[in-house]
């Protein structure tokens, strides 16, 4: 079986947004491994409408709303696990990424799901959050995720230039989610293709 394809999602549109350094740091590191292939999917690049369907995406499976939808859809698709980016803002996640994921549901289900979370308390109140809206995707939500406390957060946007290396005491973490990662992408693959 071929190695799982693992698409780290940037969660945040804001101007200014931390999240692409973050994305870059993940970028370089899973690229790094020979257990999994990577790219980067960035919500920017699909401007989605206001979630406003009358049938859930759960039940209307792939029939979609718009051509931008559909993109994303067959985007996401592609993939056998996911590192969904995201800050932490009035204590949960995104707008754009609570969009983003109420478009869809088949591309996600019974796949394998972490993070890598930034802000106050190392944006573990978005990850609470998202844990609960991805188990009604059906997807399978990871323990273990890479949480970046403000002592390394401040330090990196200070830098300038900035360089991924703000985030190296970081590595040891986001080595043992991967693995976790791989493990569950591999195996939800396998069980998926057997119908």
């Amino acid at each position: 079986m071929p190695v799982p394809h693992i698409q780290v999602i940037l969660g945040t549109t804001r101007p200014g947004r931390f999240s692409e350094r973050v994305g870059d740091w993940l970028v370089d590191r899973l690229g790094q491994r020979d257990d999994l292939t990577v790219e980067l999917l960035d919500l920017r690049d699909h401007p989605l409408p206001i979630y406003e369907l009358d049938v859930a995406p759960a039940r209307a499976g792939r029939e979609y709303e718009t051509p931008e939808v559909r993109r994303f859809g067959e985007r996401l698709d592609q993939a056998d696990g996911y590192v969904v980016v995201t800050g932490e803002y009035n204590h949960g996640y995104s707008s754009s990424l609570k969009n983003a994921l109420d478009h869809v549901f088949p591309e996600l289900h019974r796949k394998p799901i972490t993070f890598a979370a930034y802000g106050q308390v190392g944006g573990a109140r978005a990850v609470e959050q998202l844990r609960q809206v991805v188990v009604e995707l059906e997807m399978a939500p990871l323990r273990h995720a890479v949480h970046i406390l403000p002592s390394v957060l401040i330090a990196a946007r200070q830098l300038d230039p900035f360089t991924i290396e703000a985030f190296a005491e970081l590595d040891d973490r986001l080595a043992h989610a991967t693995d976790d990662l791989v493990w569950w992408a591999s195996a939800l693959a396998s069980a998926r293709a057997e119908g």
